[in-house]
C-alpha cells in the first residue's frame, strides 16, 4: 500500500506540473499580444508644438485622418499614411485615389462633418482654415495640428511634424532629402546666370493681380531660382495696380490663374513691358507652385526653367 501511495503521490505531482506548465503558456501568448499593441504604437504619445503655439499631444498612432488643406493631405500621403485618411476637402485632388475620399467642405469647414468621420488625428492649416474653426475642433474633443508655412524652411517643419505626427518619421525624412536635392538643381541652374543679368520676374496669382511680396514661400522660390521678384518690396500676399506693374517692367511675367497669356499681354499699357514685347509670359502649375508642401521644390524647378530654359535644359538632362 505504502508502494502504490508513493506511485500515487507522484502521478499527482507530475499532473500538477504539466497543469502549470499549461496555464503559464496562456499568460505567455498574452504578453506576446501585449508587446505587439506596444510595437504597433511605438513612440506614441508624440507631443508638436504646432503654428498656433499650442502644444498638441498626439496619444497613440493615428488610423484615421482627416486633411482640412490641399497642401496637408499630400504631405500625408508624402510620408506614406495616405492609406489611413477618411476625410478631405473638395479642393483636394492629389494623389489621385484622393479624389474617392469622403469630403468635409471646401475651406470652410463643417465640424460636424468632420466630428462625424471619428478621426484621431486632423491636420489643418492657421491660415485658411482659421485659428477659431481650429479651437472648435479641439473643443470637441479632436487632436488638430496646424501650420502654415512661409517658406521652405516651413514646408520642411511641417512635413517633419506631420511625419511624426503618424509614426512615419523616417519616410517624412527621406521626403525632405529628395526635396533639398530638388533645391539645389534649381540652385546649380541660377548659378549660372551672372548677377548683373538676372532676371527681374513678375508673379501674378489672380487676374485682378494678387501677388507674392516679401515673406511669402512664392517670393523665396523666386529668389532660389536665380530671379528678382519685383514686388519683393511688397509685405505679403498683395494686390497691386496694372500701371505699377509697368513700372516694373519685369523680364519674365509668371501667372498660375486660368487667363490666357494673350488677355495678359493686351492690358492697357503692357505692351510696353519687357516680357510682353520678347514673349516671356509663362503658365505655371498652381496646385504645384502654389501648395506649400511636398511638392514644392518639383514647382521651384518648374520656375527655374520658366526663367532661364537654356540653363534649364543645359543642366537636367
Amino acid at each position: 500500500m505504502r508502494s502504490w501511495s508513493r506511485w500515487m503521490v507522484l502521478i499527482l505531482a507530475l499532473s500538477m506540473l504539466f497543469t502549470v506548465s499549461g496555464c503559464t503558456s496562456v499568460p505567455g501568448a498574452n504578453q506576446e499580444a501585449d508587446r505587439g499593441q506596444e510595437k504597433q504604437s511605438a513612440g506614441f504619445p508624440v507631443t508638436l508644438k504646432d503654428d498656433t503655439g499650442k502644444q498638441v499631444k498626439v496619444k497613440k498612432k493615428p488610423e484615421r485622418i482627416v486633411s482640412l488643406i490641399p497642401s496637408m493631405t499630400e504631405t500625408v500621403y508624402a510620408v506614406g499614411a495616405g492609406d489611413r485618411v477618411v476625410g478631405v476637402t473638395t479642393h483636394d485632388n492629389y494623389p489621385e485615389e484622393v479624389k474617392k475620399v469622403e469630403k468635409v467642405g471646401d475651406m470652410k469647414i463643417n465640424p460636424e462633418k468632420v466630428v462625424s468621420l471619428k478621426p484621431d488625428l486632423v491636420l489643418a492649416s492657421t491660415g485658411l482654415n482659421g485659428e477659431e474653426t481650429i479651437e472648435k475642433l479641439r473643443k470637441l474633443g479632436l487632436t488638430v495640428i496646424a501650420y502654415e508655412p512661409k517658406d521652405l524652411k516651413g514646408v520642411y517643419k511641417q512635413i517633419e511634424a506631420v511625419g511624426k505626427a503618424t509614426g512615419n518619421e523616417k519616410r517624412a525624412s527621406e521626403w525632405i532629402k529628395k526635396m533639398e536635392q530638388e533645391k539645389e538643381t534649381a540652385e546649380k541652374i541660377a548659378s549660372q546666370v551672372p548677377e548683373k543679368k538676372r532676371a527681374k520676374v513678375w508673379v501674378e496669382v489672380s487676374p485682378d493681380l494678387f501677388t507674392a511680396g516679401n515673406h511669402t514661400f512664392m517670393n523665396e522660390l523666386i529668389i532660389l531660382a536665380g530671379g528678382e521678384n519685383v514686388a519683393n518690396g511688397q509685405e505679403g500676399w498683395v494686390q497691386v495696380s496694372e500701371e505699377k506693374v509697368v513700372k516694373w517692367n519685369p523680364d519674365v511675367i509668371l501667372y498660375t490663374h486660368s487667363e490666357k497669356k494673350e488677355k495678359i499681354a493686351s492690358r492697357d499699357g503692357w505692351k510696353n513691358i519687357r516680357a510682353v514685347k520678347e514673349d516671356r509670359i509663362e503658365h505655371l502649375n498652381t496646385d504645384i507652385v502654389s501648395r506649400p508642401g511636398p511638392r514644392i521644390t518639383k514647382g521651384l524647378l518648374h520656375i527655374t526653367k520658366a526663367i532661364y530654359p537654356k540653363e534649364y535644359a543645359r543642366t537636367v538632362q
